[in-house]
Protein backbone atom coordinates (compact mmCIF):
# COMPACT_ATOMS: atom_id res chain seq x y z
CA UNK A 1 0.00 0.00 0.00
CA UNK A 2 1.32 3.45 -0.86
CA UNK A 3 2.46 5.44 2.14
CA UNK A 4 0.79 8.73 3.05
CA UNK A 5 2.52 11.57 4.86
CA UNK A 6 1.50 12.66 8.38
CA UNK A 7 0.56 16.07 6.98
CA UNK A 8 -1.65 14.68 4.18
CA UNK A 9 -3.29 12.28 6.65
CA UNK A 10 -4.42 15.06 8.96
CA UNK A 11 -5.38 17.34 6.08
CA UNK A 12 -7.62 14.62 4.63
CA UNK A 13 -9.13 13.74 7.99
CA UNK A 14 -9.80 17.40 8.78
CA UNK A 15 -11.49 17.96 5.41
CA UNK A 16 -13.74 14.94 5.93
CA UNK A 17 -14.61 16.02 9.47
CA UNK A 18 -15.51 19.57 8.41
CA UNK A 19 -17.90 18.23 5.78
CA UNK A 20 -19.69 15.86 8.14
CA UNK A 21 -23.10 16.69 9.57
CA UNK A 22 -23.60 15.55 13.15
CA UNK A 23 -26.40 12.95 13.10
CA UNK A 24 -28.69 13.15 16.12
CA UNK A 25 -30.24 10.08 17.69
CA UNK A 26 -33.60 10.86 16.13
CA UNK A 27 -32.30 12.16 12.80
CA UNK A 28 -32.82 10.13 9.66
CA UNK A 29 -29.58 9.56 7.76
CA UNK A 30 -29.67 11.54 4.52
CA UNK A 31 -28.59 9.27 1.65
CA UNK A 32 -27.60 10.25 -1.89
CA UNK A 33 -27.81 7.62 -4.65
CA UNK A 34 -25.13 7.66 -7.35
CA UNK A 35 -25.84 5.61 -10.47
CA UNK A 36 -29.52 4.78 -10.86
CA UNK A 37 -29.65 2.11 -13.53
CA UNK A 38 -30.70 -1.47 -12.81
CA UNK A 39 -28.80 -2.03 -9.58
CA UNK A 40 -29.22 1.61 -8.54
CA UNK A 41 -32.98 1.20 -8.84
CA UNK A 42 -32.69 -1.79 -6.50
CA UNK A 43 -30.82 0.49 -4.06
CA UNK A 44 -33.65 3.00 -4.20
CA UNK A 45 -36.29 0.30 -3.67
CA UNK A 46 -34.35 -0.97 -0.65
CA UNK A 47 -33.65 2.35 1.08
CA UNK A 48 -37.30 3.44 0.95
CA UNK A 49 -38.12 0.37 3.08
CA UNK A 50 -35.75 1.50 5.86
CA UNK A 51 -37.14 4.00 8.36
CA UNK A 52 -33.68 5.05 9.59
CA UNK A 53 -32.83 6.93 6.40
CA UNK A 54 -34.20 9.20 3.72
CA UNK A 55 -33.23 9.26 0.04
CA UNK A 56 -32.37 12.95 -0.26
CA UNK A 57 -30.38 13.11 -3.51
CA UNK A 58 -30.31 11.36 -6.87
CA UNK A 59 -27.26 11.46 -9.14
CA UNK A 60 -26.80 9.98 -12.60
CA UNK A 61 -25.11 11.11 -15.81
CA UNK A 62 -28.29 10.09 -17.62
CA UNK A 63 -31.21 12.49 -17.26
CA UNK A 64 -33.73 9.75 -18.09
CA UNK A 65 -32.43 7.64 -15.18
CA UNK A 66 -32.81 10.56 -12.77
CA UNK A 67 -36.36 11.18 -13.91
CA UNK A 68 -37.34 7.51 -13.53
CA UNK A 69 -35.82 7.40 -10.04
CA UNK A 70 -37.55 10.61 -8.99
CA UNK A 71 -40.91 9.18 -10.06
CA UNK A 72 -40.26 5.95 -8.15
CA UNK A 73 -39.24 7.86 -5.04
CA UNK A 74 -42.28 10.12 -5.09
CA UNK A 75 -44.59 7.15 -5.61
CA UNK A 76 -43.04 5.28 -2.67
CA UNK A 77 -42.58 8.14 -0.19
CA UNK A 78 -44.43 11.22 -1.49
CA UNK A 79 -41.13 13.10 -1.22
CA UNK A 80 -38.80 14.53 -3.85
CA UNK A 81 -35.00 14.37 -3.81
CA UNK A 82 -32.47 16.87 -5.08
CA UNK A 83 -31.00 15.91 -8.45
CA UNK A 84 -27.37 16.08 -9.56
CA UNK A 85 -25.78 15.19 -12.88
CA UNK A 86 -22.28 14.67 -11.49
CA UNK A 87 -21.23 13.07 -8.22
CA UNK A 88 -18.89 15.97 -7.44
CA UNK A 89 -21.93 18.24 -7.21
CA UNK A 90 -23.58 15.79 -4.81
CA UNK A 91 -20.43 15.46 -2.69
CA UNK A 92 -20.46 19.24 -2.17
CA UNK A 93 -23.91 19.03 -0.54
CA UNK A 94 -23.22 19.16 3.21
CA UNK A 95 -26.72 17.93 4.06
CA UNK A 96 -25.92 14.49 2.61
CA UNK A 97 -24.54 12.09 5.22
CA UNK A 98 -23.93 8.99 3.12
CA UNK A 99 -23.85 7.92 -0.51
CA UNK A 100 -24.87 4.66 -2.13
CA UNK A 101 -22.95 3.93 -5.31
CA UNK A 102 -24.20 1.65 -8.11
CA UNK A 103 -22.14 2.93 -11.01
CA UNK A 104 -20.26 0.66 -13.44
CA UNK A 105 -17.20 -1.01 -11.93
CA UNK A 106 -14.65 1.42 -13.36
CA UNK A 107 -16.15 4.23 -11.23
CA UNK A 108 -16.42 2.35 -7.90
CA UNK A 109 -13.05 3.30 -6.41
CA UNK A 110 -12.90 6.92 -7.52
CA UNK A 111 -16.48 7.59 -6.39
CA UNK A 112 -15.70 6.00 -3.02
CA UNK A 113 -12.48 7.97 -2.59
CA UNK A 114 -14.10 11.28 -3.50
CA UNK A 115 -17.03 10.49 -1.22
CA UNK A 116 -14.77 9.73 1.75
CA UNK A 117 -12.73 12.86 1.14
CA UNK A 118 -15.97 14.88 1.10
CA UNK A 119 -16.94 13.49 4.49
CA UNK A 120 -19.57 11.00 3.32
CA UNK A 121 -19.96 7.42 4.46
CA UNK A 122 -20.12 5.09 1.47
CA UNK A 123 -22.05 2.01 0.44
CA UNK A 124 -20.57 0.86 -2.87
CA UNK A 125 -21.54 -2.06 -5.07
CA UNK A 126 -19.34 -5.04 -5.67
CA UNK A 127 -16.69 -5.55 -6.88
CA UNK A 128 -15.06 -2.99 -4.62
CA UNK A 129 -12.58 -2.00 -7.29
CA UNK A 130 -11.86 -2.17 -10.99
CA UNK A 131 -8.20 -3.13 -10.40
CA UNK A 132 -5.82 -4.07 -7.59
CA UNK A 133 -4.28 -0.60 -7.21
CA UNK A 134 -7.75 0.77 -6.53
CA UNK A 135 -8.36 -1.83 -3.84
CA UNK A 136 -5.33 -0.62 -1.88
CA UNK A 137 -6.17 3.05 -2.37
CA UNK A 138 -9.78 2.64 -1.20
CA UNK A 139 -8.69 1.09 2.10
CA UNK A 140 -6.04 3.76 2.59
CA UNK A 141 -8.48 6.63 2.11
CA UNK A 142 -11.24 5.04 4.21
CA UNK A 143 -8.79 4.76 7.12
CA UNK A 144 -7.37 8.25 6.55
CA UNK A 145 -10.80 9.89 6.64
CA UNK A 146 -12.48 7.62 9.22
CA UNK A 147 -15.39 6.95 6.88
CA UNK A 148 -17.64 3.90 6.99
CA UNK A 149 -17.29 2.03 3.67
CA UNK A 150 -19.50 -1.01 3.06
CA UNK A 151 -19.09 -3.16 -0.07
CA UNK A 152 -22.31 -4.54 -1.56
CA UNK A 153 -21.48 -8.19 -0.86
CA UNK A 154 -24.83 -8.74 0.81
CA UNK A 155 -24.21 -12.45 1.44
CA UNK A 156 -22.14 -11.24 4.41
CA UNK A 157 -25.40 -10.14 6.06
CA UNK A 158 -27.35 -13.35 5.41
CA UNK A 159 -27.86 -15.22 8.73
CA UNK A 160 -27.69 -18.65 7.08
CA UNK A 161 -24.49 -17.78 5.21
CA UNK A 162 -22.95 -16.42 8.41
CA UNK A 163 -23.88 -19.70 10.10
CA UNK A 164 -22.42 -21.77 7.26
CA UNK A 165 -19.09 -19.93 7.36
CA UNK A 166 -18.93 -20.27 11.13
CA UNK A 167 -19.47 -24.03 10.84
CA UNK A 168 -16.67 -24.33 8.27
CA UNK A 169 -14.25 -22.55 10.56
CA UNK A 170 -15.34 -24.79 13.45
CA UNK A 171 -14.38 -27.83 11.34
CA UNK A 172 -17.78 -29.19 10.29
CA UNK A 173 -16.15 -30.86 7.25
CA UNK A 174 -12.64 -31.10 8.68
CA UNK A 175 -9.78 -29.21 7.05
CA UNK A 176 -11.04 -27.30 4.02
CA UNK A 177 -8.63 -27.89 1.17
CA UNK A 178 -10.68 -26.37 -1.65
CA UNK A 179 -13.27 -23.63 -1.95
CA UNK A 180 -14.97 -23.54 -5.32
CA UNK A 181 -17.10 -20.72 -6.66
CA UNK A 182 -19.65 -21.48 -9.38
CA UNK A 183 -21.00 -18.81 -11.68
CA UNK A 184 -23.02 -20.85 -14.15
CA UNK A 185 -25.26 -17.98 -15.19
CA UNK A 186 -26.86 -18.09 -18.60
CA UNK A 187 -25.73 -15.15 -20.74
CA UNK A 188 -27.04 -14.82 -24.28
CA UNK A 189 -25.05 -13.13 -27.04
CA UNK A 190 -25.08 -9.32 -26.92
CA UNK A 191 -24.72 -9.11 -30.70
CA UNK A 192 -23.06 -6.15 -32.37
CA UNK A 193 -24.15 -2.52 -32.13
CA UNK A 194 -22.83 0.32 -34.30
CA UNK A 195 -21.22 3.61 -33.30
CA UNK A 196 -23.87 6.32 -32.98
CA UNK A 197 -24.45 9.61 -31.15
CA UNK A 198 -25.07 9.30 -27.42
CA UNK A 199 -28.76 9.66 -26.49
CA UNK A 200 -29.96 13.16 -25.53
CA UNK A 201 -29.51 13.78 -21.82
CA UNK A 202 -26.58 11.36 -21.42
CA UNK A 203 -23.13 12.78 -20.58
CA UNK A 204 -21.08 10.08 -22.28
CA UNK A 205 -17.71 11.51 -21.27
CA UNK A 206 -18.75 11.53 -17.60
CA UNK A 207 -20.04 7.96 -17.92
CA UNK A 208 -16.62 6.82 -19.17
CA UNK A 209 -14.82 8.81 -16.47
CA UNK A 210 -11.50 7.04 -15.71
CA UNK A 211 -11.81 4.83 -18.82
CA UNK A 212 -10.45 5.76 -22.27
CA UNK A 213 -12.69 7.88 -24.47
CA UNK A 214 -14.54 5.58 -26.88
CA UNK A 215 -17.37 6.29 -29.31
CA UNK A 216 -20.82 5.57 -27.93
CA UNK A 217 -22.48 2.26 -28.79
CA UNK A 218 -25.50 0.68 -27.11
CA UNK A 219 -23.42 -2.32 -26.08
CA UNK A 220 -20.92 -0.18 -24.18
CA UNK A 221 -23.79 1.23 -22.11
CA UNK A 222 -26.74 -0.14 -20.08
CA UNK A 223 -25.47 -3.33 -18.40
CA UNK A 224 -23.37 -4.68 -21.28
CA UNK A 225 -20.51 -2.47 -20.09
CA UNK A 226 -19.73 -5.52 -17.87
CA UNK A 227 -18.31 -7.32 -20.92
CA UNK A 228 -15.75 -4.69 -21.98
CA UNK A 229 -12.33 -4.48 -20.33
CA UNK A 230 -12.49 -0.66 -20.21
CA UNK A 231 -15.42 -0.63 -17.80
CA UNK A 232 -16.08 -4.15 -16.48
CA UNK A 233 -14.41 -7.33 -15.20
CA UNK A 234 -16.47 -10.03 -16.92
CA UNK A 235 -18.85 -12.32 -15.06
CA UNK A 236 -16.18 -13.37 -12.57
CA UNK A 237 -16.30 -9.73 -11.40
CA UNK A 238 -20.05 -9.32 -11.84
CA UNK A 239 -22.02 -12.25 -10.40
CA UNK A 240 -18.83 -14.13 -9.57
CA UNK A 241 -17.41 -11.70 -7.03
CA UNK A 242 -20.19 -12.74 -4.62
CA UNK A 243 -19.02 -16.36 -4.75
CA UNK A 244 -15.34 -15.40 -4.75
CA UNK A 245 -15.90 -13.43 -1.56
CA UNK A 246 -17.64 -16.43 0.02
CA UNK A 247 -14.70 -18.67 -1.00
CA UNK A 248 -12.30 -16.40 0.85
CA UNK A 249 -14.66 -16.02 3.81
CA UNK A 250 -15.14 -19.77 4.21
CA UNK A 251 -11.37 -20.19 4.40
CA UNK A 252 -11.13 -17.67 7.21
CA UNK A 253 -10.83 -14.45 5.17
CA UNK A 254 -7.43 -15.49 3.87
CA UNK A 255 -5.29 -12.92 2.07
CA UNK A 256 -3.49 -13.04 -1.24
CA UNK A 257 -2.55 -16.33 -2.94
CA UNK A 258 0.96 -17.38 -3.90
CA UNK A 259 0.00 -17.72 -7.55
CA UNK A 260 -2.94 -17.59 -9.93
CA UNK A 261 -3.74 -19.18 -13.28
CA UNK A 262 -6.84 -18.70 -15.40
CA UNK A 263 -7.84 -20.03 -18.80
CA UNK A 264 -10.94 -19.94 -21.00
CA UNK A 265 -12.30 -17.78 -23.76
CA UNK A 266 -15.27 -16.21 -25.43
CA UNK A 267 -16.73 -19.25 -27.12
CA UNK A 268 -19.60 -19.85 -29.59
CA UNK A 269 -20.67 -16.20 -30.00
CA UNK A 270 -19.50 -13.69 -32.60
CA UNK A 271 -20.36 -10.41 -30.93
CA UNK A 272 -18.93 -7.30 -29.25
CA UNK A 273 -18.11 -8.93 -25.91
CA UNK A 274 -14.41 -8.81 -24.91
CA UNK A 275 -14.43 -10.67 -21.58
CA UNK A 276 -14.63 -14.49 -21.46
CA UNK A 277 -17.97 -16.26 -21.26
CA UNK A 278 -16.18 -19.43 -20.15
CA UNK A 279 -13.42 -19.16 -17.56
CA UNK A 280 -11.61 -21.41 -15.10
CA UNK A 281 -9.33 -19.96 -12.43
CA UNK A 282 -7.16 -21.46 -9.69
CA UNK A 283 -5.72 -19.41 -6.83
CA UNK A 284 -2.90 -21.28 -5.11
CA UNK A 285 -2.42 -20.91 -1.34
CA UNK A 286 0.08 -23.74 -0.98
CA UNK A 287 -1.83 -26.18 1.25
CA UNK A 288 -5.26 -25.28 -0.21
CA UNK A 289 -6.78 -23.50 -3.17
CA UNK A 290 -9.69 -21.48 -4.46
CA UNK A 291 -11.11 -22.64 -7.78
CA UNK A 292 -13.53 -20.50 -9.73
CA UNK A 293 -15.55 -21.28 -12.82
CA UNK A 294 -17.67 -19.13 -15.11
CA UNK A 295 -20.02 -20.72 -17.63
CA UNK A 296 -22.25 -18.34 -19.57
CA UNK A 297 -23.40 -20.77 -22.24
CA UNK A 298 -25.79 -23.68 -21.63
CA UNK A 299 -24.35 -25.98 -18.96
CA UNK A 300 -25.40 -28.66 -16.52
CA UNK A 301 -24.78 -28.35 -12.76
CA UNK A 302 -21.46 -29.21 -11.15
CA UNK A 303 -21.16 -32.68 -9.64
CA UNK A 304 -22.63 -32.65 -6.16
CA UNK A 305 -24.41 -29.34 -6.64
CA UNK A 306 -28.08 -29.79 -5.70
CA UNK A 307 -29.23 -26.83 -7.83
CA UNK A 308 -30.96 -27.71 -11.09
CA UNK A 309 -31.85 -25.39 -13.96
CA UNK A 310 -30.22 -22.90 -16.30
CA UNK A 311 -28.50 -20.92 -13.53
CA UNK A 312 -26.34 -22.76 -11.01
CA UNK A 313 -24.71 -20.26 -8.66
CA UNK A 314 -23.11 -20.98 -5.31
CA UNK A 315 -20.13 -22.42 -3.48
CA UNK A 316 -18.70 -25.89 -2.88
CA UNK A 317 -16.37 -26.37 0.09
CA UNK A 318 -14.38 -29.62 0.09
CA UNK A 319 -12.84 -30.85 3.33
CA UNK A 320 -11.00 -33.81 4.78
CA UNK A 321 -14.24 -35.18 6.29
CA UNK A 322 -16.92 -34.07 3.85
CA UNK A 323 -18.26 -31.18 1.78
CA UNK A 324 -20.69 -28.28 1.92
CA UNK A 325 -22.88 -26.61 -0.69
CA UNK A 326 -23.72 -22.98 0.18
CA UNK A 327 -25.94 -20.58 -1.76
CA UNK A 328 -28.27 -17.65 -1.16
CA UNK A 329 -31.09 -19.87 0.08
CA UNK A 330 -29.05 -21.83 2.63
CA UNK A 331 -26.56 -24.68 2.86
CA UNK A 332 -26.21 -28.48 3.08
CA UNK A 333 -23.45 -30.54 4.68
CA UNK A 334 -22.44 -34.06 3.60
CA UNK A 335 -20.05 -36.26 5.57
CA UNK A 336 -17.95 -39.40 5.22
CA UNK A 337 -17.41 -42.07 2.60
CA UNK A 338 -21.17 -42.67 2.39
CA UNK A 339 -21.80 -39.03 1.43
CA UNK A 340 -24.50 -38.79 4.11
CA UNK A 341 -26.39 -35.51 4.37
CA UNK A 342 -26.00 -34.47 8.00
CA UNK A 343 -27.29 -30.91 7.86
CA UNK A 344 -29.78 -29.06 5.66
CA UNK A 345 -30.41 -25.37 6.31
CA UNK A 346 -32.34 -24.50 3.16
CA UNK A 347 -35.27 -22.18 2.50
CA UNK A 348 -35.59 -18.49 1.81
CA UNK A 349 -34.57 -15.76 4.25
CA UNK A 350 -37.28 -13.70 5.90
CA UNK A 351 -35.91 -10.31 4.77
CA UNK A 352 -34.33 -9.04 1.57
CA UNK A 353 -30.54 -9.45 1.79
CA UNK A 354 -29.83 -5.99 0.37
CA UNK A 355 -32.09 -4.36 2.96
CA UNK A 356 -30.33 -6.29 5.75
CA UNK A 357 -26.94 -5.25 4.38
CA UNK A 358 -27.96 -1.60 4.14
CA UNK A 359 -29.31 -1.64 7.70
CA UNK A 360 -25.90 -2.92 8.84
CA UNK A 361 -24.26 -0.04 6.94
CA UNK A 362 -26.54 2.59 8.47
CA UNK A 363 -25.97 1.22 11.97
CA UNK A 364 -22.21 1.66 11.49
CA UNK A 365 -22.78 5.20 10.21
CA UNK A 366 -24.23 5.93 13.65
CA UNK A 367 -21.76 3.96 15.78
CA UNK A 368 -18.68 5.20 13.85
CA UNK A 369 -17.16 1.74 14.26
CA UNK A 370 -16.08 0.31 10.89
CA UNK A 371 -15.55 -3.10 12.45
CA UNK A 372 -19.32 -3.33 12.81
CA UNK A 373 -19.66 -3.47 9.01
CA UNK A 374 -20.28 -6.97 7.66
CA UNK A 375 -18.47 -6.25 4.37
CA UNK A 376 -16.06 -3.51 5.37
CA UNK A 377 -13.92 -2.08 2.56
CA UNK A 378 -10.78 -4.09 3.37
CA UNK A 379 -12.79 -7.33 3.15
CA UNK A 380 -14.28 -6.34 -0.20
CA UNK A 381 -11.01 -5.01 -1.57
CA UNK A 382 -9.18 -8.27 -0.85
CA UNK A 383 -11.91 -10.37 -2.44
CA UNK A 384 -11.96 -8.13 -5.51
CA UNK A 385 -8.19 -8.53 -5.82
CA UNK A 386 -8.66 -12.29 -6.33
CA UNK A 387 -10.95 -11.56 -9.28
CA UNK A 388 -8.32 -9.22 -10.67
CA UNK A 389 -5.56 -11.83 -10.22
CA UNK A 390 -7.62 -14.33 -12.20
CA UNK A 391 -8.33 -11.85 -14.99
CA UNK A 392 -4.70 -10.74 -15.15
CA UNK A 393 -3.57 -14.34 -15.62
CA UNK A 394 -6.25 -14.84 -18.28
CA UNK A 395 -5.24 -11.70 -20.15
CA UNK A 396 -1.48 -12.35 -20.14
CA UNK A 397 -2.05 -16.04 -20.92
CA UNK A 398 0.06 -17.63 -18.18
CA UNK A 399 0.38 -18.45 -14.49
CA UNK A 400 1.40 -15.43 -12.40
CA UNK A 401 3.31 -15.60 -9.10
CA UNK A 402 2.64 -13.02 -6.39
CA UNK A 403 5.18 -11.41 -4.03
CA UNK A 404 3.03 -10.01 -1.24
CA UNK A 405 5.90 -8.15 0.41
CA UNK A 406 6.62 -6.20 -2.78
CA UNK A 407 2.94 -6.03 -3.83
CA UNK A 408 3.80 -7.13 -7.34
CA UNK A 409 4.02 -10.17 -9.61
CA UNK A 410 7.42 -11.81 -9.84
CA UNK A 411 9.39 -10.91 -12.98
CA UNK A 412 6.27 -10.09 -14.99
CA UNK A 413 6.04 -6.50 -16.17
CA UNK A 414 3.05 -7.25 -18.40
CA UNK A 415 1.05 -8.60 -15.46
CA UNK A 416 2.18 -5.78 -13.18
CA UNK A 417 0.95 -3.20 -15.66
CA UNK A 418 -2.57 -4.64 -15.25
CA UNK A 419 -2.50 -3.98 -11.49
CA UNK A 420 -3.53 -0.44 -12.42
CA UNK A 421 -4.58 1.45 -15.56
CA UNK A 422 -3.77 4.59 -17.54
CA UNK A 423 -6.40 6.93 -16.12
CA UNK A 424 -8.07 9.56 -18.26
CA UNK A 425 -7.49 12.91 -16.57
CA UNK A 426 -8.94 14.31 -14.38
CA UNK A 427 -10.46 10.96 -13.31
CA UNK A 428 -7.31 9.62 -11.68
CA UNK A 429 -7.12 7.17 -8.78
Amino acid sequence: MNSISRRSFFQGAAAALSATRVIGANDRIQVGLIGIGGRGTAHLNSYVKIQDCQVAALCDVNQAARERAQTRLQTATSTKAKEYKTMRELFADKEIDAVSIATPNHWHALATIWGCQAGKDVYVEKPASYNVHESWRMVEVARQTNRMVQIGSQSRSLPKMIRAMQLLQEGVIGKVYMAKGLCFKRRKSIGKTPIEPAPPGLDWSEFLGPAPMRPYTKNRFAYNWHWFWDTGNGDIGNQGIHQMDICRWGMGDIGMPKAAVSTGGKYVYDDDQETPNTQLASLDYGDREIVFEVRGILSGPEAGNPVKGINSIGNLFLGSEGWMWAAGNGFQVYKGESNEKVMDEGGRTEEDSTVMHMKNFLAACRSRNYRQLNAEVEIGAKSAALVHFANISYRVGRRVTWDDAKKSFVNDSEANKLLTRDYRKPYVV
